[in-house]
């Protein structure tokens, strides 16, 4: 029996969510008080009927992720079986969701320096890395440190027309031929894309590359529990169906319809009651380097979901909530002075961990040095952990909206329920605020403006408002 199949272990990994510092019995006027929640009301009951229906109409493809990839993950761990002692890297070319997600599992799932490590350190398995911008010195540096004809390029667009990944593919591609010939280069592109809709899916069945299969209901900042992260996760050794039974054990607590019971939709209210009070800024700071890249993650789930200038009955309403990413202890020492004195604008969510994979003791020397004794026997995971308490209760003495969300111990189960709550949060968020927070419209029309700029044949009339609007004043230019 796996371990996530085990009740009393999974219970036992269950994800707290604390949010005594939210509430104005802890900091005083400026927290969420019982008659806050009280108004909620018909607005919070509306929310939850438009959840149940959307998800039951195909709205929300991606809450069913954790039931319906199982066969994707039985296909990938086949094809990682197959490929991985044939390959020294295995190389994500994406954007958006589709490299974000992959980089936090990584971080969160393996050692934080996983590429030095001697390859039977990482258990036979290849390096990773994620190549998700166009820097000119990005993807010609790599080729500094990686032989082409030895790595796996997997290619993630759903529409196969993101112009960044697919620059990069081109790029692979040509290099690839150059090495190993037109029919080499099968064996050194994976897909993920959609079934049917997109260059992308038409270029792989023509030219023969394994292709894994995007649920076309899915976004990709809700990508992470689709081949777009599970394929890098199990290239690097995770358990991706301990991931999935991770967010399924979230799933089953996000059905809960007491807000007092289910972490993702108090999540959402406390950040919808915060934002009705002024606090438009959501700080995501993780007290352990594991979950860093969490933090990363949830900038674009929440400001691509949230920031929207039309609500869902057509009116100009410019919301959303700018989220933040910070580490503890490292950002105590750069942002926290900004959290505890300044604006009373912001939201601070820490993320913790009961248990590291490792631990360090302080060995007990300068005793007599009053300043530094005091920290002989301690160890690292306990002063980190105590730098967090500290800093939650400096928050809390200066009346700042808080609130701490625990994971156990960090591993696939419980990424898995962090990354699903947080999903479910934002979708929650966004029927509480009455957006769409499934599109992104203002991301497209970046994107269409590119493909004008380039003259991409459709985009004609984008061209024109471009080459319309005003001349550059130099008098504006410091040179």
């Amino acid at each position: 029996m796996k371990r996530y199949e085990d009740p009393s272990w999974r219970e036992s990994m269950r994800v707290r969510l604390d949010f005594n510092n939210m509430t104005d019995e802890f900091i005083g006027s400026e927290g969420v008080s019982q008659a806050d929640f009280q108004a909620l009301g018909q607005k919070f009951e509306k929310a939850k009927s438009e959840m149940t229906r959307k998800r039951a109409s195909g709205g929300m493809d991606w809450r069913d992720l954790p039931y319906n990839q199982k066969s994707a993950a039985a296909d990938i761990k086949r094809y990682v079986s197959d490929v991985k002692d044939d390959i020294d890297a295995f190389v994500v070319l994406g954007i958006g969701g589709s490299a974000l997600g992959p980089i936090a599992a990584q971080r969160a799932l393996n050692h934080p320096f996983y590429n030095e490590l001697p390859r039977e350190k990482r258990g036979g398995f290849p390096r990773l890395y994620v190549v998700d911008n166009v820097d000119p010195e990005r993807l010609s540096c790599l080729f500094d440190i990686i032989d082409v004809t030895k790595c796996v390029f997997n290619v993630i667009s759903k529409s196969g027309g993101t112009s960044e990944t697919m620059s990069q593919f081109m790029i692979i591609k040509k290099a690839l031929e150059d090495k190993l010939g037109k029919d080499g280069v099968r064996k050194r592109i994976v897909c993920a894309t959609d079934a049917e809709k997109g260059v992308l899916i038409k270029i792989a069945k023509e030219e023969g590359y394994k292709t894994f299969i995007i649920p076309s209901g899915v976004g990709g900042r809700f990508s992470e529990l689709t081949p777009v992260g599970l394929l890098a996760a199990a290239f690097c050794g995770a358990d991706i169906d301990e991931l999935l039974a991770g967010a399924a054990f979230m799933d089953e607590r996000c059905e809960e319809s007491d807000l007092f019971k289910n972490p993702a939709f108090m999540y959402a209210a406390l950040h919808y009651i915060g934002l009705t009070k002024g606090k438009n800024i959501s700080v995501m700071m993780p007290y352990a380097d594991s979950l860093q890249y969490v933090a990363d993650w949830y900038a674009q789930l929440w400001a691509e979901s949230l920031g929207k200038r039309l609500d869902n009955d057509g009116n100009v309403v410019n919301v959303g909530q700018t989220p933040v990413k910070a580490l503890g202890a490292t950002d105590q020492h750069s942002q926290v002075q900004l959290y505890a004195e300044g604006p009373f604008d912001k939201i601070v969510v820490f993320v913790a961990t009961d248990k590291f994979k490792r631990t360090v003791t302080i060995p007990k020397i300068y005793e007599d040095v009053p300043s530094l004794g005091f920290l002989g026997g301690v160890t690292h995971d306990r002063l980190i952990n105590v730098e967090r308490e500290a800093t939650e209760y400096a928050l809390l003495k200066a009346g700042k909206m808080n609130m701490t969300v625990t994971l156990p111990e960090v591993n696939a189960f419980t990424l898995g329920q962090t990354l699903y709550m947080l999903e479910v949060a934002v979708g929650f968020a966004g029927e509480l605020m009455n957006i769409n927070a499934f599109d992104q419209p203002g991301v497209e029309a970046g994107k269409n403006a590119a493909y004008a700029m380039f003259g991409r044949p459709g985009y004609e009339n984008e061209k024109k408002e471009l080459d319309a609007r005003p001349e550059k004043s130099d008098k504006y230019i410091i040179r």
